[in-house]
């Protein structure tokens, strides 16, 4: 029974709604990330952090179009989360990212809805946050930051949260030198916004889940998040308080880049199991860091 339920959960796709649903959100968030940066921000020399900014100053300085530089720049970031994340973790941003570079193209030749600087940083900001939100809810990614910084934060006592701003810090930095440093300051600007946004949308922006998961099936879902997820899991007994029943339980902490695919894990083995996902402001000890993944 448990090499039957666990060979299903490994080898189980996802069903075509569910990846036509996936797609809608994924191509409105690619849409929205676009609007927000070739309609608002980069007419008014507006930029967003990670590889977003970078693109967007390397597009300005070579005159090339923005979706060229989302498409180079991305594609070993997004083998980097193929590796370490997933496939379908790795499709979703391959999907999402294709789809903001065709928007950003088609969006080239817009003019930008207004030139007030203030308005464009601030509304630009809130595209892009609502944008980058919807990805991440759906499993995927719209800029390969963030997965370089879960990378580095296996050799790097830092979270991915504080790599991540560390690395915007030099990137929206440079966007003085590049255009002037009044449109830095917007740059920082819509970056707060942008990570608000997505607070809002993603319901946290903490890197970290703990994950509490009652089911009859607990050494199916515990091996199969051990194999798939390269988490470490701990078993917990407890008592219902209404029915005095014996109830088993799965503890463990997870990115929430695996939110998605864990929940989808859960489902396939035990669609009636009680899921329950908090965000945890911090980690320390025990055996967090991620296996490697063969």
């Amino acid at each position: 029974m448990t090499d039957l339920i666990q060979a299903k959960s490994q080898h189980k796709r996802l069903s075509p709604t569910k990846i036509f649903t996936r797609a809608i959100f994924l191509t409105l968030g690619a849409l929205l990330m676009a609007t927000g940066l070739e309609i608002f921000l980069v007419p008014n020399q507006v930029i967003d952090g990670g590889i977003t900014g970078v693109s967007i100053m390397l597009s300005s300085v070579t005159g090339w179009e923005l979706g060229i530089f989302l498409i180079i720049i991305n594609a070993p970031f997004i083998y980097l989360g193929y590796k370490q994340i997933g496939k379908t973790f790795a499709f979703s941003s391959i999907y999402g990212i294709t789809a903001l570079s065709l928007f950003a193209t088609l969006f080239h030749p817009v003019p930008a809805f207004t030139e007030d600087i203030l308005l464009a940083t601030i509304f630009g900001g809130m595209a892009i946050g609502i944008g980058i939100g919807l990805v991440i809810r759906n499993g995927g990614a719209l800029d390969g930051t963030e997965i370089l910084a879960i990378v580095i934060n296996k050799r790097v006592p830092f979270s991915v949260g504080e790599i991540v701003m560390f690395l915007n810090i030099f990137i929206l930095g440079a966007a003085g030198f590049v255009f002037s440093w009044d449109r830095a300051m917007y740059s920082i600007l819509a970056y707060v916004i942008a990570s608000k946004a997505i607070d809002t949308v993603v319901g946290g922006l903490e890197e970290s889940k703990s994950v509490w998961i009652i089911s009859d099936y607990i050494h199916e879902i515990g091996d199969a998040i051990n194999a798939r997820l390269g988490r470490g899991v701990t078993y917990l007994h407890g008592e219902g308080a209404y029915s005095g029943e014996d109830k088993k339980v799965v503890f463990c902490v997870i990115t929430r880049l695996e939110e998605s695919k864990l929940t989808s894990l859960v489902e396939d083995i035990d669609p009636s199991a009680f899921l329950a996902i908090a965000d945890i402001a911090e980690v320390r000890g025990g055996r967090f860091k991620k296996r490697s993944i063969h």
